[in-house]
């Protein structure tokens, strides 16, 4: 049983709540049952929160822990004033501070964008999502020199994830392109990716990891099997290695990690956040 319940309540997605709830909430050794309750946008929305939280406090016999992202003043005072979870107000322990600092006010937008069929940066985050798509698995080499990234790696070694954090997360046009056998015998990178050498980054992972990925998509195979595993994995990582390419490791790493440490690596000219 969870031993405590956390509500992340916001009157946008609730997406910047709940990172900044989970990332604080992982330093503790503890099982939470998260409630989310996105688009508290009214009087009556939050009357509701106020009430949904107070009654799971009865029930767990613990106060919930509330995480707001709420720029509505007027739903915000109603969740302080009648909530009696603990309420942790990301807005205005982070916002109000820096206004003062800064000595201008905040735009107090609900969400990341305020209108996003107005928004440039959105526009150009979905445009990079769709680049990304249809730059996926080397399908198309088509406008390559438009690409903020291009990941390389044998099938299944983390490309396509990473390709899409990076364009979802921070607007980037990421394209991947597998290596395969054939590249191997050639001992050369395919020819589309020779004149991008500065924007390749290279990701290898552990054979054994490799093995058990491929065997969910075709088991018994041996495409799976873990002596070709080794083999293409030793082939890709001599070829980086020969071409100069920097590579790592996502055996162990999530996506988070993996695509910081290509932002350090590439550091792309556009960058959005």
């Amino acid at each position: 049983m969870p031993n405590r319940t956390v509500f992340f309540i916001s009157d946008g997605t609730g997406i910047t709540a709940e990172t900044f709830g989970n990332a604080i909430l992982a330093q503790f050794e503890m099982k939470a049952r998260h409630v989310r309750l996105p688009f508290t946008d009214t009087a009556d929305k939050a009357h509701q929160a106020v009430r949904q939280i107070n009654h799971t406090g009865v029930v767990d016999g613990k106060r919930p822990i509330v995480f707001t992202t709420l720029v509505n003043m007027e739903i915000l005072h109603i969740l302080q004033k009648g909530c009696q979870g603990m309420l942790l107000d990301m807005f205005g322990t982070f916002v109000h501070p820096l206004e003062t600092e800064l000595g201008i006010k905040s735009n107090h937008r609900v969400g990341r964008f305020s209108d996003a069929s107005k928004s440039k940066e959105y526009q150009e985050r979905i445009e990079a999502i769709n680049f990304s798509l249809a730059h996926d698995d080397g399908q198309s080499n088509r406008d390559l020199e438009q690409s903020d990234v291009i990941l390389v790696g044998v099938s299944r070694s983390g490309k396509t994830p990473t390709s899409l954090y990076l364009a979802m997360q921070y607007g980037l046009k990421a394209s991947n392109y597998p290596l395969i056998p054939e590249d191997f015998e050639r001992q050369q990178l395919p020819q589309a990716l020779l004149p991008h050498r500065n924007k390749l980054f290279g990701l290898t992972i552990s054979p054994e990891r490799l093995r058990e990925i491929r065997n969910e998509r075709r088991p018994n195979s041996r495409y799976a099997s873990l002596e070709n595993c080794r083999e293409e994995i030793a082939q890709a990582e001599a070829m980086m290695r020969r071409s100069g390419i920097r590579w790592l490791s996502t055996t162990t790493k999530s996506i988070e990690e993996i695509a910081t440490t290509i932002l350090q690596d590439i550091r792309p000219e556009r960058l959005s956040y």
